[in-house]
Formats: C-alpha cells, sequence, structure tokens
C-alpha cells in the first residue's frame, strides 16, 4: 500500500505519536492489505511500540528483526559501535553480551571485516530475533551472561561489548509506558543503582579478554563514575566518554598486554 493516508495520520496524532506522517509512511508501506493495517495500526494506537507492530528496528542503516516483548535498539548505542568498531581489528573475536535483537554485534561485524561474532542473551525471544540479526556464520547463545558462552572463547576475545540493563529498579516506574509496559523487565532493570548487570561484567571480563582485549559498557551519565570504578576493581585500566548530543557514555575497559 502506498500514500499517507491523512486519516491514518490523524489517528496516530490523537494518541500521541509526535512523527504521525512518518509512523504512517512506515505502517502503510508494511501491511499487505487494509484488514493488515488496520490490526497495526490498532495496536499502535493502543500504545505498542512501533518497531514491535512492524517488526524491525532502524539501526544504523540496518533493519534489526524485533518482534513483540523484545527490547528495541536505542539510537544512542551508537557511541558503543563506534568505540568497539574502533578497537576491533579485521579477523577481531567480538562478543555482545545482553545482546537483545543482537543490533550492537551486527553493527560491528558489518564494519569490521571478518569478526568472529558470538553473542548471548538470557531472554528466548531477543535470541530469535538475534540469529536473525546477525550475519552468516556468527553464533547466537542463550544463556546468563558468560555462562552461554563456549568455553573456549576465554582468553581470546578482542572485543567484548555489552548495553546491559541499567536503569535503578525504582525508576522503572518513570519509564515512558512504550518501554515498561511493552519491552522485558530484564531488559530494563539493572537493580537498586541500575549497575547490578554491569558488575558482573566488568568483574567476569579479564577471564574472557585476549591480551590487550577491551571491554566497552553503556551507561547513564550520571552513572559514569561508578561504572568506570567497576571496570577498575577487576584490574582493568578503565576510563569514560560521554556523548552530548547523543547522551550516550560508554566507558571501557583494557587488559594490559603482557
Amino acid at each position: 500500500m502506498a500514500g499517507v493516508d491523512t486519516a491514518l495520520v490523524a489517528r496516530l496524532r490523537r494518541a500521541g505519536c509526535v512523527f504521525a506522517e512518518d509512523e504512517a509512511a512506515l505502517l502503510l508501506a508494511e501491511a499487505d492489505d487494509p484488514d493488515a493495517l488496520e490490526a497495526m495500526t490498532a495496536r499502535r494506537v493502543a500504545g505498542e511500540p512501533l518497531e514491535h507492530v512492524l517488526g524491525w528496528a532502524a539501526f544504523r542503516g540496518r533493519r534489526v528483526a524485533v518482534t513483540a516483548g523484545v527490547f528495541v535498539p536505542r539510537q544512542r548505542s551508537g557511541l558503543l559501535v563506534d568505540r568497539a568498531v574502533a578497537l576491533a581489528k579485521p579477523g577481531a573475536v567480538v562478543v555482545d553480551l545482553c545482546c537483545g535483537s543482537g543490533a550492537l554485534g551486527a553493527a560491528v561485524a558489518a564494519e569490521v571485516p571478518d569478526v568472529e561474532l558470538h553473542a548471548a542473551d538470557l531472554d528466548p525471544a531477543a535470541v530469535a530475533c538475534a540469529r536473525h540479526t546477525v550475519p552468516p556464520g556468527a553464533r547466537v547463545h542463550h544463556g546468563d551472561l558468560d555462562a552461554a558462552l563456549p568455553a573456549d572463547l576465554r582468553g581470546r576475545v578482542d572485543v567484548l561489548l555489552a548495553s546491559p540493563p541499567y536503569v535503578p529498579t525504582a525508576g522503572l516506574a518513570t519509564m515512558p509506558p512504550e518501554a515498561r509496559e511493552h519491552e522485558p523487565r530484564v531488559a530494563l532493570d539493572g537493580g537498586d543503582d541500575g549497575l547490578g548487570v554491569l558488575r558482573r561484567i566488568a568483574a567476569l571480563a579479564p577471564d574472557w579478554l585476549a591480551p590487550a582485549g577491551a571491554v566497552l559498557l553503556e551507561c547513564a551519565g550520571h552513572q559514569a563514575d561508578a561504572a568506570r570504578a567497576a571496570v577498575a576493581d577487576a584490574g582493568l585500566s578503565a576510563t569514560a566518554e560521554h556523548d552530548d548530543e547523543a547522551d550516550a557514555t560508554v566507558v571501557v575497559g583494557h587488559r594490559e598486554p603482557r
């Protein structure tokens, strides 16, 4: 179906969709027939994330499979990908923990030649999406953080990246309804101060990193000092970077070469 329907735009705008014209165009492009368009529109008007309705999210110029109930990749995670790409040389072993839809690891693999990519997530629905998203030859594992990884990766991971859940438990209630009602809590809830999962990843990273390998962790800007301390406590040299425009923060921990 083609052409923007003004009635559809008005309906989406009444539902609170800020970019109603753009959303209407996407719905029209994806719907096979009027019945499908009505079903998709009803889901969107009811508050379901547009990405869940479409079945995909746009990330770094690629379409990423995102089914209902799966965490939608955030554009601010582009900073994390940028830093991973800068560190990953051709042929690098890259691990994407808390991979969700697989968007971040897949983006790195698309921008660095011959990457050996592994991704892992605890959520079976996310794992299913990631297996559609990652390139051929990449492996997606189901399990809790490094428990899902093959043992032969230990000591040879060049870049370990993660956008773990980092919203404090008490802050979940203040999140937009699209997130708190339609994305899995396990992908949002970072514990009391939001850094529970990040600290776990920082602690496990040295066992998996190759000499001169690096771990890259996304967090909120106000968490940067505590996140950097967690990485340093794991025995890694730690730095933090913040992008004001994207409101993105990444902490990087390097394993010093022997």
